[in-house]
């Protein structure tokens, strides 16, 4: 068993695109947001509801797994940017800034906040294994929905909010909890690694910098 302090696992778009650099980050945000929004059309519509059935946080959630907190989160802030000034990502292709401040901008806001963590749980190994990455899927959704809930109830009251924003909901989410938690293993697994590869930052070095080396146990 190997440790490490502040040890940073290879999240797997790393491992699939390793040359570094403003090149592969800018097309992995820009991808990847372009996914979120293609997702974002896939949506089925609730007439007593505001809140619409898409498949926007599997890809959020999947995104942010792949490629880590940071990559993740940007790739989440670029997709918002692109709506608030106009592009029609948002479900059904709705735009525009009024989207962020209107009855599903909870959900919205949560996406940020869940592909942060979610990204986090993947640096630390919880996408290579079945328990683990269900768990971090788990973690996410309920991020999302803490953040949708509490924003929608200001709609339509505490009354109503269960049945309009987190009940309808839930035999979805858990068939995209489901496929993640397959999809994310099995793609290590194809890959030809093990969950035992990761990148560990070393303490800092006297002119401030971090030394990272890359270990892998046997």
């Amino acid at each position: 068993m190997i440790q490490a302090t502040n040890t940073r696992f290879i999240v797997m778009v790393e491992l699939m695109w390793l040359k570094a650099g403003i090149v592969r980050e800018t097309a992995l945000v820009l991808g990847g947001s372009l996914i979120i929004a293609a997702a974002s059309q896939l949506q089925i519509v609730l007439p007593f509801s505001p809140v619409p059935i898409t498949a926007q946080t599997f890809a959020v959630l999947l995104m942010a797994a792949l490629f880590g907190s940071k990559r993740g989160s940007a790739t989440v802030v670029t997709y918002l940017t692109f709506g608030a000034i106009g592009l029609p990502v948002f479900a059904g292709g709705t735009f525009g800034i009024m989207r962020l401040v209107g009855p599903t901008a909870g959900y919205l806001a949560g996406f940020l906040a869940a592909a942060y963590v979610v990204g986090l749980l993947s640096e630390r190994g919880w996408d290579r294994k079945l328990w683990t990455a269900a768990t971090s899927m788990i973690i996410g959704n309920a991020i999302i929905y803490a953040a949708g809930i509490l924003w929608l109830s200001r709609f339509v009251g505490w009354e109503a909010v269960l049945r309009t924003g987190f009940l309808p909901f839930l035999p979805g989410d858990a068939l995209k909890i489901v496929l993640a938690t397959v999809l994310l293993p099995t793609g290590w697994t194809f890959i030809g690694r093990s969950s035992t590869q990761f990148v560990a930052a070393l303490p800092r070095t006297k002119n401030g910098a971090n030394d990272v080396e890359t270990t892998e146990a046997p």
